[in-house]
């Protein structure tokens, strides 16, 4: 597995980075995205949308709706699983289709559903460092995803 660390220090920052990881993702790609109430994950998937044409004021967390769908470039389609009471009410939602289109599939409060969520993906732990600052804990499962994380490192030199 191949990880990487980022940090941000306000909310610009973190859609800056949502935005480069847009640019990097695989044609399909699935990201587990994980963190404490406020942490920043639907700001971190406002910038990947942003990222990939869609316009960010369109991006909301899905809490309610449990699943969003946004078209630029390349569809977003954006899960909560955080009111889910277990693994049968992800599956109701229909994830496998999501998971084998043509688009990135982002699931804030994976950890809730870590048994559905397929064998190759980047996961993503968001640590709240200070009211501002965030650090992304971030670890590749898969090739296409140790891809992704080398096109975000910095160029030696």
């Amino acid at each position: 597995m191949n990880s990487l660390c980022h940090e941000t220090h306000d909310e610009q920052g973190t859609a800056r980075f949502g935005a480069a990881l847009a640019a990097v993702l695989p044609e399909r790609a699935v990201i587990a995205l994980n963190g404490p109430l406020g942490a920043g994950k639907t700001r971190l998937v406002q910038g990947l949308a942003e990222g990939l044409g869609v316009d960010r004021r369109e991006v909301v967390s899905p809490t309610f709706v449990l699943v969003q769908e946004y078209y630029g470039r390349k569809p977003v389609f954006h899960f909560d699983a955080y009111r889910l009471r277990n693994d049968e009410e992800f599956w109701a939602l229909g994830p496998e289709e999501y998971f084998s289109s043509s688009g990135v599939v982002v699931i804030e409060w994976a950890e809730r559903v870590a048994g559905c969520l397929p064998p190759e993906r980047l996961e993503i732990e968001i640590e709240v460092v200070s009211p501002t600052e965030r650090r992304f804990h971030c670890t590749a499962i898969g090739a296409a995803y140790e891809a992704a994380l080398d096109g975000l490192r910095p160029s030696p030199g």
